[in-house]
């Protein structure tokens, strides 16, 4: 019987592992930057064994490409075209959104700034639309800069009343109000002001004197009242309990009735509906914290309102609207009945964010609205954002990358000394070798 000249196993072994290592290289394609639309991948696989400086090298050159990229975006924002500005501020909202560096935003912030106030004040459109996202995401960067915030306000209110600006753009332009006096709001009287404003805003969905919804609120009309009234929730949640309660049931309210915001229920539009079902909730949550019995005598009302928004089954609404307002509203059904607030986990990295209030989902999701999928690398580097939701501080790198390698590097090694034995016991089974019984 001739013998098959496959050299040893342990040298095969590690020629099949060196070519599967090798072919994952060039097979992985995941990577942050592809976001951004860059065909450079910012991650590569690197052996434990890998001296510091490579991981160090392709760090740097990572921090190079969104710097070029972000100074290139910065310098098209002040083009004459409307279309170069808009694309210019949609690409610094992306590179803020997935990556934190304070250091370097801050000095530019001043060009921000007046980049912001001029796309808000003199465009139109998608522009004010982007240029009222990028505001906010400027300010978490540079850890919630009040002058800023102050700064950003008056010529975001201005925007907002103004009704010849589109109602996308309005309403993007209250979401970054609520955000920046949240990130940066110091004085109560101010937040009620504010509040005060968006409920001048919401109450144009108000039932009307017949009980009846108003008829000339569009979809569109809809989308702003329902942005108006997540962002009066979310400077809700600063208000301390004690002094809320004071303010809704004193013999002059200063904020919106129970009764009134029951009453958007009814709206046509899903937005409305689910965040007056998300308000109410932390309108109860926050009077509870101080009041066991607040807004009781509501109670029964509300409760037979939300149940039957929890068990809707109307075909005239889109399927996929009924499946969302039924998932809200069981939760909001869930906490009325039982006083339990839903629980969701949000896991990033080696840590663990638990959502286990209405006022603290309210401000991760509203953090989210304009973080979108760059929230977990957000929760991970922003202190400020840590801060914003008690994460203490910033876990230093202890080798979880490294875990994560070795588990691949671990599978590959499996993979390969498997095809190893296969081929080693090829010889073996060849129809063409004797065998003496």
């Amino acid at each position: 019987m001739s013998t098959l000249k496959i050299g040893s196993p342990v040298m095969l072994l590690r020629n099949v592992i060196k070519a599967t290592i090798i072919s994952g290289r060039v097979g992985d394609s995941n990577s942050e930057d592809e976001s951004l639309n860059d065909n450079a991948s910012v991650y590569s696989f690197v052996s434990d064994n890998a001296p510091s400086s490579v991981n160090d090298t392709d760090e740097l050159s990572s921090n190079e490409r969104y710097e070029e990229k972000f100074m290139q975006a910065l310098e098209n924002a002040t083009e004459k075209s409307a279309q170069t500005r808009t694309l210019a501020l949609q690409s610094i909202c992306e590179i803020l959104m997935h990556r934190f560096m304070p250091d370097f935003v801050d000095d530019r912030k001043v060009t921000l700034i007046d980049c912001i106030e001029k796309s808000i004040r003199r465009g139109k459109g998608a522009e004010q639309s982007n240029a009222a996202r990028l505001a906010p995401l400027v300010v978490l960067q540079l850890g919630g800069d009040v002058e800023i915030s102050k700064e950003l306000n008056q010529c975001l209110l201005t925007t907002v009343q103004d009704k010849a600006v589109s109602f996308d753009a309005r309403a993007k332009c209250c979401t970054a109000l609520g955000l920046l006096n949240f990130l940066g709001g110091e004085d109560i009287g101010d937040l009620i002001t504010l509040m005060q404003f968006f409920e001048g805003i919401f109450s144009g969905s108000y039932l009307r004197g017949d009980d009846k919804t108003p008829v000339s609120v569009n979809a569109e009309a809809g989308a702003l009242h329902a942005e108006a009234l997540s962002a009066w929730g979310l400077l809700l949640t600063l208000i301390p309990s004690g002094d809320f309660v004071s303010l809704i049931t004193n013999g002059q309210p200063m904020l919106p009735s129970v009764k009134k915001l029951m009453g958007l229920l009814q709206s046509p539009h899903l937005d409305v509906r689910i965040a007056a079902g998300e308000t109410l909730a932390l309108i109860l949550e926050s009077g509870r914290a101080h009041d066991k019995d607040f807004l009781e005598e509501y109670l029964s009302d509300l409760i037979d309102a939300v149940k039957q928004l929890a068990t809707d089954s109307h075909k005239y609404r889109a399927k996929r609207d009924r499946k969302a307002q039924r998932a809200t509203f069981r939760d909001v059904l869930h906490y009325l009945e039982e006083d339990t607030s839903p629980e969701i986990n949000i896991r990033f990295g080696t840590e663990c964010l638990l959502l286990d209030s209405w006022a603290i989902h309210h401000q991760y999701s509203a953090l989210c609205t304009i973080m979108g999928p760059g929230m977990t690398c957000q929760l991970q580097e922003n202190d400020f954002i840590r801060d914003i939701f008690q994460l203490g501080a910033k876990l230093v790198d202890d080798g979880h990358g490294k875990t994560k390698q070795s588990k691949l590097e671990r599978h590959l090694l499996n993979a390969a000394a498997f095809k190893a034995r296969t081929i080693t016991r090829g010889k073996n089974r060849d129809k063409r070798c004797s065998y003496n019984y």
